[in-house]
């Protein structure tokens, strides 16, 4: 399954009306808001943000096992050029923004054979690649680990409009719950759409973490979602 670059912040669609209330909102409006800006399109969800978070707010998506890089499957088909390197993760130590990878153990990098990479698996194994840098081909290894990352408000909003506005919003999508606890606030929702590469229908839901500074700015959020489950509806096996 390709390795999306989209931080899943956003994973209903209203209408200006709504927009405009939320200058008197509470924090559970805001978070309520914010999943459904995400779900109403690009623009929408950008001009939420950049109102609603804090400056030194942070986005802290899923913990996983792999290298700890990004890439746009969008930029040109059949390639991964690495576009983000996650700091303190494995990719750290032996790659650049801008390397190419031709091969992930003995896998071949091509339209056809992008599911197939094996970035991901237990920890302290190691990943053998073949790099093209500054148009020189390269040998290296790494063992996976565990990423944990903070992306900053920055971050994300340019991982934001690096998205493919045409294929944001799902087909469909609802809030299904909203709690609060002090500066905490938790937004369980739902979505249904298709899988791009196969074809396949697929739903899940997503539970957001919202945590709010004095000032009702976003200071962080954490996201928990079906990966799992989404995978084995379009059929992959997941295996060691």
């Amino acid at each position: 399954m390709k390795i999306y670059k989209i931080i899943t912040l956003f994973p209903v669609v209203m209408s200006l009306n709504l927009f405009a209330m939320h200058h008197e909102s509470s924090n559970e409006d805001i978070a309520k808001e914010w999943i459904e800006a995400g779900y109403a399109g690009k623009n929408e969800a950008i001009s939420y943000l950049k109102e609603h978070m804090a400056e030194d707010g942070v986005n802290i998506p899923g913990r996983y096992v792999g290298f700890g890089f990004s890439y746009n499957p969008d930029a040109e088909p059949g390639t991964m050029v690495v576009t983000a390197i996650t700091p303190e993760s494995p990719a750290s130590k032996v790659l650049e923004v801008g390397d190419s990878f031709v091969s992930v153990n003995g896998v071949t990098v091509n339209e056809a054979n992008m599911d197939k990479l094996n970035f991901r698996g237990k920890p302290g194994e190691k990943v053998r690649a073949v790099l093209k840098r500054n148009g020189k081909r390269m040998n290296v290894s790494v063992a996976r680990g565990i990423i944990s990352a903070a992306y900053s408000k920055a971050e994300v909003i340019s991982n934001m409009e690096s998205g493919n506005e045409d294929e944001w919003a799902p087909e469909e999508s609802n809030i299904v719950e909203v709690l609060s606890k002090d500066n905490v606030v938790y937004v369980l929702h739902w979505s249904k759409d298709t899988e791009k590469t196969s074809g396949l229908p697929f739903e899940a839901y997503s539970l957001t973490r919202f945590t709010f500074n004095e000032s009702g700015k976003v200071g962080s959020i954490r996201n928990l979602s079906e990966d799992r489950f989404i995978l084995e509806q379009q059929g992959f096996n997941i295996s060691r």
